[in-house]
């Protein structure tokens, strides 16, 4: 009983947590980069997007996206429509068009203008120097996210040149989420 009461203390202190992604900036996530190189994973949202909300309720609270994302990637979370700058490939990207207390869409940020995003969320990948890989937009689910978390964490889509080999790469893939 007491260690029970002892963990619900600690739990309700902030001392014993969930595991969560580790999200930073994408400025820290460059930073990073420059001391250990790692891929970068980047979850672009907005505040308005349905979508976006259930991406993170559903798939980022998800014990193997987590423990994979933050053993792989630097994970990084922008809003597609706010405010913070980035320093990309010496460019600093703004977003001086966004209106303040706005409710619903705003303007779209420099850099998700730069990273031609066709939509919200948009998930983006980024090599170990920075360099960007691809843009996969829309929701998926754990199970969906996967097999773009694991090819590209693990180089595999350097291979896939065609639709066919696209195509028989999921044909072959074996989901362990």
């Amino acid at each position: 009983m007491k260690k029970l009461l002892l963990f619900v203390f600690l739990l309700a202190i902030g001392s014993v947590s969930a595991q969560s992604i580790n999200w930073m900036t994408m400025n820290e996530a460059l930073a990073a980069q420059k001391k250990q190189p790692k891929k970068i994973f980047m979850d672009v949202y907005t505040t308005w997007c349905g979508p976006c909300k259930m991406l993170d309720k559903n798939t980022f609270s998800d014990k193997d996206v987590i423990e994979f994302i933050n053993k792989n990637y630097y994970a990084v979370k922008f809003n597609g429509e706010g405010t913070e700058e980035i320093t990309f490939k010496d460019f600093t990207y703004t977003n001086p068009n966004y209106q303040e207390g706005r409710k619903g869409r705003n303007t779209t940020h420099f850099f998700a203008d730069a990273l031609k995003l066709r939509g919200y969320p948009s998930l983006v990948f980024f090599r170990e120097d920075g360099t960007l890989i691809q843009a996969v937009p829309g929701y998926k689910t754990p199970e969906q996210l996967e097999i773009y978390l694991k090819m590209i964490a693990n180089d595999d889509y350097l291979k896939l040149t065609t639709a066919e080999s696209w195509q028989k790469y999921q044909d072959n893939f074996k989901s362990t989420f």
